[in-house]
């Protein structure tokens, strides 16, 4: 399901940039706009109106004292997959905004994490046509074993911008 909003629109831009370097472009464009996901490193796999998947390599950067990838870290990535979901689908004249997250450590992760994040039609469809509302976005976050680690809820909120 296509959508045409700044953010739909200013990754369809990146479709005139060689194949090779799309990936790349993405990355960097994004982590220049979230200062805080481009200083984590914070890679995204896919990015479409109904589902998200970003993943974090396990680098010093963001590891804990066990050499895993932080608590901190983690909540960054659902976040991040969670936020771009709602992005691809917010009109421009609304503002998303974080309301509450719940964040469940289930297990030991060993190295890279993996999350995505998910929006049902339904949702979708609100989002784009309520001046005012909130959706709880579910995050699915595995390690490289491809074991869920973290159970993740995110609730955003959206309010129309002020003029």
């Amino acid at each position: 399901m296509e959508y045409h909003n700044n953010l739909n629109r200013t990754l369809a831009n990146l479709q005139k940039v060689p194949t090779f370097m799309q990936s790349w472009v993405r990355d960097y464009a994004i982590g220049r706009f979230v200062k805080f996901v481009g200083t984590a490193g914070i890679h995204f796999e896919k990015m479409t109106c109904n589902e998200v998947a970003v993943t974090l390599p396990n680098k010093p950067k963001v590891q804990n004292h066990i050499r895993q990838v932080h608590a901190a870290a983690t909540t960054l990535l659902a976040e991040t997959a969670s936020g771009m979901v709602v992005g691809m689908n917010i009109p421009d004249e609304k503002l998303p905004l974080m309301k509450n997250l719940s964040v469940k450590f289930i297990k030991r992760s060993q190295g890279q994490q993996n999350a995505i994040a998910t929006l049902t039609e339904p949702q979708i469809k609100q989002i784009r046509e309520t001046d005012k509302g909130e959706v709880n976005v579910s995050v699915k976050i595995t390690d490289e074993t491809e074991e869920e680690v973290v159970i993740a809820e995110m609730i955003w909120a959206w309010v129309l911008k002020k003029k």
